[in-house]
């Protein structure tokens, strides 16, 4: 993984293939976004363990590769979330009846609407941070707003907390394991094995049925 896109993780263009392909899997959930971040991150931090040699190289007059920066790869990553999820949003919004038949038919889909107006009614949007880090979980939840027509300042702030959650967590996983395991693929696995470990909790915590609120006392 890293040997194949090391001459990507070493150009400024690394952050917009990492945005581009972050904002494009709430539509296709198979793009590798997660994967990609993780890369780059672990690109980072053997970058930064080698530091010395690339002090040596500037002396003898080489021009060192350039290391991704941490924070502008959390930016690209959240900012992409926020407006992939947006962008999924508006076209649920103005999916019609097409879309709202389809949903129906759709029980995962279904549930997670329902879910999801409710949460969002009561001032709480955590499944929507959840669902951002389940399998196609950031798809349902902004296509299940959208057609729900909730409201875009109760969906926008938790969509936002998601994708920076999110995009922290990638990151971080990638640079820890360069830093304790090195720039190689053991590395990036056990970093990859993480964010698939957090995906899977995610999926099961959206699989549950949600609680039935507490009857009102009878007066």
């Amino acid at each position: 993984m890293l040997e194949s896109i090391g001459s990507l993780t070493g150009s400024p263009w690394i952050y917009a293939v990492v945005a581009v392909s972050v904002l494009l899997d709430v539509f296709l959930p198979v793009l590798p976004s997660g994967v990609l971040v993780i890369t780059a991150a672990t690109a980072a931090a053997a970058g930064s363990t080698a530091g010395a040699a690339g002090t040596a190289a500037v002396a003898a007059g080489q021009v060192p590769r350039e290391v991704p920066s941490l924070l502008v790869l959390v930016l690209c990553a959240a900012t992409a979330s926020v407006l992939g999820d947006l962008v999924a949003y508006r076209l649920a919004w103005r999916g019609g009846d097409r879309l709202d038949r389809a949903i129906a038919r759709s029980r995962r889909l279904t549930r997670a609407q329902e879910r999801l107006g409710t949460a969002l009614s009561r001032g709480g949007g955590a499944l929507v941070v959840i669902a951002r880090f389940a399998p196609a979980g950031r798809s349902v939840v902004s296509l299940g707003a959208g057609a729900a027509h909730r409201k875009v300042k109760e969906f926008l702030p938790w969509s936002a907390l998601a994708g920076v959650a999110w995009a922290g967590y990638a990151v971080g996983l990638g640079w820890f394991g360069g830093q304790w395991l090195g720039a190689s693929w053991i590395g990036a696995a056990v970093s990859v094995l993480a964010l698939f470990g957090a995906g899977s909790l995610a999926a099961y915590v959206m699989r549950r049925p949600a609680a039935a609120p507490a009857p009102e006392p009878v007066a």
